[in-house]
């Protein structure tokens, strides 16, 4: 599969997008709110975290999160994912984490259409990742990288929920890979239940089995 094969998206899979963000957008106001005065109030730093992420066929954009780091942490540490029991997560990043929460500003960009609320993580520009030898490796260069991009990339995937979230990059692509074989509307609305539940029983950050 190339790069720029177009892949047509299973015919309900936007209209799902735009009707759940639009519901998730107004319900989560609130907690919204909540949330941005307990990160205020933890360390008077900013509120929300700005990261430039890979999009469809290659296309970068911008998300917003919640901030769940020491304030500066990138220019301090290098981007990076947070590793298990990181001293560089706050105490409220850690509940945002858990429950996915630290996710809710990308509900604009699924609205935007630059993201969807299952596909590929979308993953971040420039991010440290090794291999097991503790080898330095990049996304690009990582096989299956240009393949998954022919969808848009998912606030949940296949990946996130079925392995751990430090798992090496070669083999999240293989489950982003069987997703885009095997897509389809019904694959969809059950890893959006499954996602729904894990929130519910903050086990995201779980490096065991998550529901």
């Amino acid at each position: 599969m190339a790069l720029t094969e177009p892949l047509s998206e299973p015919l309900l899979k936007r209209p799902l997008d735009l009707a759940i963000s639009l519901i998730m957008l107004l319900l989560s106001a609130p907690v919204t709110i909540l949330i941005a005065i307990a990160i205020k109030l933890e360390d008077g730093s900013s509120v929300f975290y700005r990261q430039e992420r890979w999009g469809r066929f290659g296309k970068k954009f911008m998300v917003l999160k919640f901030r769940t780091m020491i304030p500066d942490s990138d220019k301090k540490f290098g981007l990076k994912q947070a590793e298990e029991n990181d001293h560089l997560i706050t105490s409220v990043g850690r509940l945002l984490r858990a429950t996915g929460l630290d996710e809710l500003p990308q509900i604009i960009n699924i609205l935007r259409g630059e993201m969807s609320f299952v596909g590929p993580r979308a993953l971040a520009v420039g991010e440290l990742i090794f291999d097991k030898t503790g080898r330095r490796v990049e996304y690009e260069k990582t096989a299956g990288f240009q393949h998954r991009q022919v969808v848009r990339p998912g606030l949940t995937s296949l990946a996130t929920i079925y392995i751990p979230k430090d798992s090496p990059a070669h083999r999240k692509f293989r489950y982003d890979l069987y997703y885009i074989r095997k897509l389809s509307f019904g694959l969809d609305l059950r890893l959006i239940a499954l996602s729904f539940w894990i929130s519910f029983r903050g086990k995201w950050e779980t490096r065991q089995r998550k529901f």
